[in-house]
């Protein structure tokens, strides 16, 4: 439960987050609120830590350090979102999103990549993403691959 609870936030803020850094950019620039965005979100991690206070940096090294650089994929995350929203709205933008992170998802577990336990993937599961797919054509475009909505 509390898992789906925190994916829900994730879902809400990274939407909120999106469209404020869309606004932010129209007044002085992508890269600019990017940065903007990166600085807050690190001095909210730090103050989140301070008072956390969990221990774990002793682990720190431990860590490969290809994987120490995803906090350098934000800009490039940031970037595209505010570019996607600009070009074809919230909406479609987030619909994106979600689809190539399942896309993703289902690619990295297939193959077991990072470290992860490779898995099957069901037909379902295809399937849900297939959905979505149709799902984003009718927003974008107004159309269904599965019959005509409008």
């Amino acid at each position: 439960m509390r898992g789906s609870l925190f994916a829900f936030l994730a879902g809400a803020f990274i939407t909120l987050q999106g469209v404020a850094n869309s606004r932010i950019s129209q007044d002085i620039g992508t890269w600019q609120a990017a940065t903007i965005t990166q600085l807050t979100g690190f001095v909210m991690a730090l103050v989140i830590l301070m008072f956390v206070r969990d221990g774990q940096w002793q682990r720190f090294k431990q860590v490969k350090p290809l994987y120490l650089t995803g906090g350098a994929l934000a800009a490039i995350i940031i970037f595209s979102n505010v570019t996607a929203i600009h070009k074809v709205g919230v909406t479609v933008t987030i619909s994106a999103i979600l689809i190539a992170q399942l896309c993703l998802t289902f690619i990295i577990y297939s193959n077991g990549w990072f470290g992860v336990v490779k898995q099957k993937m069901k037909l379902t599961q295809v399937i849900g993403i297939g959905s979505m797919g149709n799902n984003y054509i009718s927003l974008r475009y107004g159309i269904s691959l599965c019959g005509s909505l409008w």
